[in-house]
């Protein structure tokens, strides 16, 4: 399989009160497979205001920038204000509309779709039927494997726009909050709610993370579960994405399961314990910190 990535989605500046980085969940999942060695390209839409050509000034300096990012002449770069709480956990204030509600298929985008082996979705940009038609032209009309990033921020997402995304993916990872608000009628138990979803739409592999107690993944009719690492928390934003970069990363490797689960885990605990999204690692040496 070509193990060249295409993520697909929102890019944007996070702003911490007057600190502003760049982010959105896609963008902070092709930084660290781009950290991590991969090939990837990444798709996207900014607007032809200064924050936008300073996205764009970002995206070359990472290796993200290509013909797949637009600019939108009409609708401004996404700035969202993050807040953090006692416990450094993240909220998103997210203005709408904003270029990325609005990411057309383009004769690029539709060549990219074709030859990759792998593409990468979730579902905030997907808000608005524009974004979410073109996702879903790319991902019927493609081969890829096709990896489902849940990262529900509401009130942005309908339950029809997920259960469509869903049909569609054959990887699909959530946080335990996305996952009880998505399962319905499981008795609570985890490994129940993760059959019944499976059930429901016969994804191939399902993982499940779970803040500092670790992650579940079900896998071919298998769980693999990890308890996490243990660190002091910066904040959350970006854990989840460093996640699953290692994931793909492992996945596009054929690294046995288990391996990737304890590497994903260390890297995402890695990430919470640094302040912002992005911070520079080599797996391997984060991988002999937690050993």
């Amino acid at each position: 399989m070509n193990k060249q990535i295409l993520c697909f989605g929102e890019v944007l500046w996070d702003a911490f009160g007057e600190v502003k980085k760049a982010g959105g969940a896609p963008m902070n999942v092709a930084r660290h497979m781009v950290q991590q060695g991969n090939d990837v390209l990444f798709a996207s839409s900014v607007g032809i205001d200064p924050s936008g050509v300073e996205l764009t000034v970002f995206l070359k300096e990472n290796g993200l920038y290509s013909a797949l990012l637009q600019r939108d002449e009409n609708l401004p770069t996404c700035e969202v204000t993050v807040q953090l709480d006692e416990a450094n956990t993240a909220t998103y204030i997210i203005p709408k509309p904003v270029s990325w509600d609005d990411i057309k298929f383009t004769d690029e985008l539709d060549a990219a779709s074709k030859t990759v082996g792998a593409v990468v979705f979730g579902s905030l940009a997907c808000r608005d039927e524009a974004t979410l038609n073109t996702l879903l032209t790319i991902l019927d009309e493609g081969d890829a494997l096709k990896i489902f990033d849940v990262n529900l921020r509401p009130p942005h997402f309908t339950m029809s726009t997920i259960e469509t995304l869903a049909a569609r993916a054959n990887v699909i990872k959530m946080n335990e909050e996305e996952a009880e608000l998505l399962i319905h009628g499981g008795s609570g138990d985890l490994r129940e709610m993760i059959t019944e979803f499976q059930k429901k739409f016969h994804t191939r592999i399902i993982c499940v993370t779970r803040g500092d107690k670790g992650a579940i993944i079900w896998n071919d009719y298998e769980f693999y579960e990890h308890p996490g690492f243990k660190v002091e928390v910066a904040d959350t934003v970006g854990a989840g994405d460093s996640f699953l970069a290692t994931f793909i990363t492992g996945l596009l490797n054929d690294t046995p399961m288990d391996q990737i689960l304890q590497k994903a885990c260390a890297v995402g605990a890695y990430v919470a314990s640094q302040r912002g999204a992005n911070p520079v690692y080599k797996v391997d040496e984060v991988l002999a910190q937690f050993s």
